[in-house]
């Protein structure tokens, strides 16, 4: 897996409805969300060419059923949601979704950790779960949770989570009281290499929110709200206003 394809947008440009779905990890995460519509998701994700679907891990070997030979990525999450759990449990997490078909994992930083200063203890796990998926070939996201983080916090998880050697650093589970947030991403952007990639995920439902979102030099957004945002999309494009901006 690489990101040397990954286009990165900026304020004022324009763009396809092609182009945002290939910015979208459609999100299929809600906890009641039944085996029929996950087949349903899959089938959404396929029709607009969206760049991923992301599962709770015990539904893998559906998706991946689903997904084959279809260009649409295999993405699930560990530690979910709230960052937990041990990093041994972390790192097999990871090689188990991996084995059943994932080519991605947005893993969870145990924040209480960071939040306990315990920034050694942060990285160590993270790098060893980045390991685990590099070791296998696939990318690994790591999930800070920002509503429980400052500016500066972010920041430093950046810091640290580039050091570990993710690949993306991504804004929130979509289940704390807040999501994501414009300023967090440019602080995010601004606090890792070119080569880091930054994920928005949480309250991002319009197509204005997605087009702000990828102002700001993110690259994915995980949202359950894709057909909405692509269908006003088209409609936009089609006026020829369809353009990334605050």
């Amino acid at each position: 897996m690489g990101l040397s394809n990954v286009k990165i947008f900026h304020d004022g440009d324009s763009i396809t409805v092609r182009e945002i779905a290939g910015t979208i990890d459609h999100s299929l995460l809600r906890p009641d969300i039944t085996t029929a519509e996950l087949v349903e998701g899959c089938a959404l994700a396929k029709e607009y060419h969206c760049v991923s679907v992301c599962v709770r891990p015990s539904d893998l070997p559906i998706v991946a059923r689903e997904l084959r030979d279809s260009g649409v990525l295999v993405t699930t999450v560990a530690a979910f949601p709230h960052g937990t759990a041990t990093a041994e449990s972390k790192v097999f997490e990871t090689i188990d979704a991996i084995e059943k078909g994932a080519v991605e994992v947005d893993v969870v930083m145990n924040y209480a950790r960071f939040l306990s200063g315990e920034f050694d203890y942060v990285q160590d796990e993270l790098a060893r779960v980045a390991a685990a998926a590099h070791e296998r070939g696939a990318l690994l996201k790591v999930i800070f949770e920002n509503h429980y983080l400052t500016g500066e916090q972010i920041a430093h998880a950046c810091r640290i989570a580039e050091k570990a050697g993710v690949d993306f650093v991504k804004t929130s589970t979509g289940y704390a009281p807040s999501g994501s947030k414009i300023e967090d991403l440019k602080i995010m952007r601004a606090s890792v290499s070119p080569h880091i990639m930054v994920k928005s995920a949480g309250g991002v439902k319009t197509l204005d929110q997605a087009l702000a979102v990828l102002a700001t030099g993110t690259v994915r957004i995980g949202t359950r709200s894709t057909k909405a945002i692509l269908e006003e999309a088209a409609q936009r494009e089609r006026e020829g206003k369809l353009f990334v901006r605050f």
